[in-house]
């Protein structure tokens, strides 16, 4: 790391406080102050207006990203807390069904507008699929700044830790079929399907068998700079192993923070502890995150583009919605949780790459498509959680 690399990083953080600040001053969350913040320094912002300037450049970026890795363990860290037995006993299936009918009907939703519009059925299938992708970073920020509470939140923190395992399946599944149209000699569904089961179930595993481990040197370390440093040994243990495994590393992560919080009775100042650490790592990874997206990507998409923005969110919200009257949830829970699932981001980024090796032709317009969602959503996503649980009386400002 050199002396220039620590001085972009100081920026990053001045930045992203500065735009915090304006954020919160016209009502609008902190993170989307970040994102902003790092649209305006980042690489691609001015150049789409034909201007040669930024701070940060695409080297950069691409050289941190173990801060985004960092910043993702620990907010799944985090949510695993969330997943305690008492929680499940007391809604029962409610968020499990949820996370499936919202992933489902923003993939039924996209594919079937991709199909309408003219598009190829295993082109629809692949570019739709990626509907289904939710990015959990920007949920649980607005949560924690505004301290939102109630069935609603609850719900919703559930929801987004699920549904990186609901896309992934619903990924898999469309791809196999789409692979069987392009390719019937080489393509297996049922490979497909376990494949996805198989990467959950080992990286839950071994986030369990690793908050066991971590449940061990939490009896003798004590004071809090310790148990600060064991969390983080564990947490960015958890996410090198994961990629060494080629598994998800916030299942792996989130799994972890499940045991602890089931287990553990300090697990209340363990989570405060974290909060005390984590401000700069997640300030630093939403400004990468602003600095990362395309917005010349505007230019390129379409109506593909436009029938993929609209329509996943229209997915999303009636599959909650759904979810919610068939498990006779709270009525707000229906009303307001599928407008908090609008983020998306690495997961969704990832699966283009996929994407584009079941149909190559196709690969760069799946990623301009994918990144203008991943722009548009990023932006307006955490204003739109806001004001939902703020509607649903679970933010109370000053």
């Amino acid at each position: 790391m050199t002396l220039n690399t620590l001085l972009d990083l100081g920026i990053m953080i001045f930045c992203g406080m500065f735009f915090g600040r304006l954020a919160k001053h016209v009502k609008l969350p902190n993170v989307t102050g970040y994102l902003v913040a790092g649209l305006l320094i980042g690489p691609y912002f001015f150049h789409a207006f034909g201007l040669n300037f930024s701070i940060l450049t695409t080297d950069f970026l691409n050289n941190i990203t173990v801060i985004s890795e960092a910043a993702l363990g620990f907010i799944a860290f985090s949510i695993g807390n969330e997943f305690k037995v008492s929680y499940f006993k007391r809604v029962g299936v409610t968020p499990i069904v949820i996370a499936i009918l919202e992933s489902l009907f923003a993939v039924i939703f996209v594919v079937a507008g991709l199909i309408l519009t003219g598009n190829s059925v295993p082109f629809s299938l692949v570019l739709g699929s990626i509907a289904a992708a939710t990015a959990p970073a920007a949920t649980i920020m607005v949560v924690k700044q505004y301290r939102a509470k109630g069935p609603v939140t609850e719900t919703l923190l559930s929801v987004v830790a699920l549904d990186d395992a609901t896309a992934l399946m619903f990924f898999s599944i469309s791809v196999a079929i789409a692979q069987t149209m392009v390719n019937p000699a080489k393509a297996s569904v049922v490979g497909a399907i376990l494949s996805p089961i198989v990467q959950i179930v080992s990286a839950l595993a071994i986030g369990a068998v690793m908050g066991l481990i971590y449940m061990i040197p939490l009896r003798y370390f004590k004071k809090d700079g310790n148990r600060i440093s064991l969390t983080v040994g564990f947490v960015f243990a958890g996410i090198g192993l994961a990629n060494m495994l080629g598994l998800s590393s916030l299942m792996l992560c989130m799994a972890m923070g499940a045991i602890v919080a089931n287990l553990c009775s300090d697990v209340d100042k363990i989570m405060d502890l974290c909060d005390h650490i984590t401000p700069p790592i997640f300030m630093l990874f939403f400004v990468a995150s602003g600095a990362g997206l395309e917005i010349d990507v505007l230019k390129k998409v379409g109506l593909i583009g436009v029938v993929f923005v609209v329509l996943r969110v229209v997915g999303k919200i009636f599959g909650a919605a759904l979810g919610g009257f068939v498990c006779k949830a709270d009525k707000a829970i229906s009303k307001y949780l599928g407008p908090c699932l609008l983020p998306q981001a690495g997961v969704a980024i990832g699966l283009t790459l996929v994407a584009g090796r079941v149909v190559p032709d196709f690969a760069p317009q799946i990623r301009a498509v994918v990144l203008c969602g991943t722009l548009i959503y990023e932006l307006i996503g955490p204003g739109v959680t806001k004001m939902s649980l703020k509607k649903a009386g679970e933010i109370k400002e000053a």
